[in-house]
């Protein structure tokens, strides 16, 4: 495995592997069980012939908190230990000032399927990850990348940048990775605290449950209201959003026969977590 912290040795090093599958896992590091996920599907994408590329990247731009930033785990030498076990061949760790020009002034927006769920209430949070995920496709030029369907809206976000951008990758969605008791893995899981920890299945178990009452025919708002009153009698925490949406347009849901998605933001003290299901009527 080899790693590269600028863009000049980045370029030398995928070279030789040039014209075979290329797939990459962008990444901000603090690797878990849910990015091995990734990086062991990328693999298998890439087969014995091409060539798995992961970027190890916190990048500054995608946050709207400075406190999150400054909080943001970094665990390196566990991540490149992650990224050697499940076949990464090039690792790209480049710091700000490498990514980014000090006088830039280019973004790059996406004016739809942001402006709902975290979007709503993390101002520039996409723009940000759209402007570092084009640099990377820009840098790397794969012919696949691997994202976790975690943050539903950040792949359908991509997706719709690919689409319309007609950049030639195709992206792949990979399945939320959770823990045994059915809490999401996320890097910062390790910050609650041991209450909070304890508490934040109930995420998952509420959304279990919606997927029943979906099925069953209950409405969007009905569902919506119970898994938030359920999340909100749990001692500090409080939603930031539950809402029902079609799972393309991250919309208002117009046919019933269509995928629905469930996603749910909530802080947990001042932890900030995730999760969603797909919901269908069948």
């Amino acid at each position: 495995m080899q790693i590269a912290h600028t863009k000049e040795e980045l370029r030398a090093m995928l070279a030789p592997l040039r014209g075979k599958r290329m797939v990459l896992v962008p990444t901000m590091g603090a690797l878990h069980e849910g990015h091995a996920t990734l990086l062991r599907q990328a693999r298998e994408l890439a087969g014995a012939e091409g060539s798995v590329v992961a970027s190890v990247f916190l990048n500054p731009v995608q946050f709207d908190n400075a406190g999150d930033l400054a909080t943001y785990p970094k665990t390196p030498e566990q991540d490149m230990e992650t990224c050697a076990s499940c076949g990464v061949d090039v690792v790209f760790m480049p710091t700000p000032d490498v990514m980014y020009m000090a006088d830039r002034s280019i973004t790059l927006e996406e004016t739809h399927l942001s402006t709902v769920l975290c979007g709503a209430s993390r101002p520039g949070h996409f723009a940000g990850v759209c402007l570092v995920v084009n640099k990377l496709f820009n840098l790397v030029q794969p012919t696949d990348a691997v994202f976790g369907k975690k943050d539903y809206q950040q792949l359908a976000i991509l997706r719709r940048m690919v689409r319309d951008l007609d950049i030639p990758i195709t992206l792949h969605g990979a399945e939320i990775v959770r823990g045994e008791d059915g809490l999401a893995l996320s890097s910062r899981n390790v910050r609650l605290t041991p209450e909070h920890r304890s508490a934040a299945p109930a995420i998952r178990a509420s959304l279990l449950t919606a997927s029943a009452a979906y099925r069953a025919g209950d409405s969007a708002s009905a569902i919506c209201a119970q898994v938030r009153c359920t999340l909100e009698s749990i001692p500090g925490v409080h939603c930031d959003y539950v809402e029902l949406v079609d799972a393309e347009t991250l919309h208002e849901v117009a046919e019933p026969d269509r995928l629905a998605l469930l996603a749910v933001a909530a802080w947990f003290g001042d932890v900030r977590l995730i999760d969603n299901i797909e919901l269908s009527r069948a």
